[in-house]
C-alpha cells in the first residue's frame, strides 16, 4: 500500500472530505499523519471483500430480483462472520 502514497492522490481525497490512512513510504521527506490501527480496521474490510468474491453468485450477480439479490448478501456475509470469528479467536 505504501506504493499509493502520492501528494496528488492525497489532495484529491481530501479534497471529497475524506482522509488517507495511506502508510508513508520510507523515503518521504515530511511526515504524513497515519493510523495503525485504522490502517488494522481497513485491512479487515479488505478482506471481507476477498472472501466475498469467493461467492461468485454475488460477484456476477446472476439474481435478476434486488431481494434475491440481498438475500445472497447476507448469506455470505454471515458465512464470512463465521469464518472470521474463528481467526480472530486465536491468538
Amino acid at each position: 500500500d505504501k506504493a499509493y502514497d502520492a501528494d496528488w492522490l492525497r489532495s484529491m481525497v481530501m479534497e471529497q472530505g475524506a482522509w488517507a490512512n495511506i502508510p508513508p513510504r520510507s523515503n518521504r521527506k515530511d511526515p504524513i499523519c497515519f493510523s495503525p490501527f485504522l490502517y488494522k480496521d481497513r485491512n479487515a474490510v479488505e478482506r471481507f471483500f476477498n472472501k466475498l468474491k469467493y461467492f461468485r453468485r454475488i460477484a456476477t450477480r446472476y439474481d435478476k430480483l434486488g431481494s434475491t439479490f440481498l438475500a445472497m448478501v447476507k448469506l455470505a456475509a454471515a458465512a464470512i462472520r463465521l469464518r472470521l470469528r474463528a481467526y480472530e479467536s486465536t491468538a
